[in-house]
């Protein structure tokens, strides 16, 4: 039996892709192993969001190389989109981008046939369907990805994500609804809602908007449904109400805020200001008392100043997030950022990103003092390094939970938040 191995980086996008793409090769006959053991063809589903990401794709289909030089490597993903002819000097076999994923089994055995390398990148990805993908779901966890949404037309200046991407493609909702069915009938009771741009998903379909998403996700069985990273924008009012009507959803947000400075804001093209975003939060929380707000904040964008960084320790402090995911600024070739005048040095960036990730430190742990008293229910998933069980409340904190069994919702008080993030609870019956 012909052997496969994955490896994925980025977003849960990518970990969508990459398990239809798993799926693809099951189905065909092959075995999947891990991606640290010989195989006989290692997919490697790249990022490019920022130069990191770059290097780690670039390091595991190198990896895959020496683990067994005569396998066959296929990348796929936002890099392989961005650089598809440069990456034919790695060797690789295949190379896929941002569309053709459900034909990798067929490309890659022509390739093996032809005794040739592919490119199968579309170049043109602004007008092209949404690709109908799906998946049966990750047998090792309770929580299972769904993609509803493809593509940006935001053009951040800083992202280069819109032209990796294409354009905006939602999934029509009796395919999410038949999705999420037989996620449902394979034991999954928590489904996450994603997308490139989930805030957009159904402006490219006649009448449909988010929640019409969110509730064809409904399927009998799935007791939690997440969101992805939302933009503040719609957290309206109306829109809060109407969450408040799916009692699935999950009282944790993503708000992507990136700045805490106006200034910061407007150069990076975000459609939003400090004062907006405050209001997005300030409604999710009178909607949803206890919530979870979570966000992504880069530090260091071009012509940052300290006053403009004092802002954003200001505002995210103000905010009081869950949890706060940082990074320094990164150029991407192609964007307008790249080419702003007032480009902060690398170590000024990376300087003020420790600054801010002790902040969200500061900020998660006052966020899990506010939890501390409150009986939640934790769906256990897996077993930490001492092979205790473990799981997620709705609000996504994890909490440790003796004697759980994986797919086990229990009721736990939230008694002690540890250093390492985690909580400790006493059982409920």
């Amino acid at each position: 039996m012909p052997t496969v191995a994955f490896h994925t980086l980025g977003c849960k996008v990518n970990q969508y892709d990459t398990q239809a793409m798993l799926e693809c090769f099951v189905r065909a006959g092959y075995e999947v192993r891990p991606f640290t053991e010989r195989a006989d063809v290692y997919v490697v589903n790249t990022c490019t969001v920022t130069g990191t990401g770059d290097r780690k794709s670039m390091n595991a289909v190198r990896r895959a190389q020496r683990l067994n030089p005569q396998a066959d490597v296929v990348i796929a993903g936002c890099l392989a989109q961005r650089d598809g002819e440069k990456l034919l000097e790695t060797g690789a076999r295949l190379i896929l981008g941002a569309s053709r994923r459900g034909e990798v089994v067929d490309l890659l055995h022509q390739a093996q046939r032809e005794d040739r390398q592919i490119v199968a990148v579309q170049k043109d990805i602004l007008r092209i369907p949404f690709e109908k993908l799906s998946v049966s779901g990750d047998m090792d966890r309770t929580r299972a990805v769904i993609k509803i949404q493809e593509g940006c037309d935001r053009y951040c200046a800083y992202c280069i994500i819109p032209s990796v991407r294409g354009g905006i493609r939602s999934r029509e909702p009796a395919d999410i609804r038949a999705e999420a069915i037989r996620l449902s009938n394979a034991g999954f009771q928590e489904l996450v809602l994603t997308g490139i741009h989930l805030t957009s998903y159904g402006r490219d379909l006649e009448d449909i908007t988010l929640l019409d998403g969110i509730r064809a996700a409904r399927a009998p069985g799935v007791k939690r449904l997440r969101l992805g990273s939302l933009e503040p924008v719609i957290a309206t009012e109306a829109f809060a109400r109407s969450l408040r009507e799916i009692p699935e959803i999950c009282p944790q947000f993503h708000l992507a805020l990136q700045s805490g400075s106006d200034t910061v804001l407007k150069r990076m093209r975000r459609r939003y200001t400090t004062e907006e975003f405050a209001r997005s939060a300030d409604i999710l929380r009178e909607a949803f008392p206890g919530c979870a707000l979570t966000t992504d904040v880069i530090t260091g964008f071009p012509g940052e100043t300290e006053e403009e960084f004092a802002e954003t320790v200001a505002f995210v402090r103000k905010i009081g997030f869950a949890r706060i995911h940082v990074f320094p600024y990164s150029a991407r070739q192609g964007t307008p950022a790249a080419s702003m005048p007032g480009q902060v040095p690398k170590a000024l960036r990376e300087e003020r990103a420790r600054l801010l990730i002790a902040e969200g430190k500061q900020a998660a742990a006052s966020w899990a003092e506010g939890q501390l008293g409150r009986i939640r229910p934790v769906l256990v998933e897996d077993r930490d390094e001492n092979g205790v069980p473990r799981g997620y409340t709705p609000e996504y904190a994890l909490v440790k939970v003796p004697g759980g069994t994986q797919g086990e919702i229990m009721d736990m008080k939230l008694i002690e938040y540890g250093e390492d993030g985690v909580f400790q609870g006493n059982f409920i019956k």
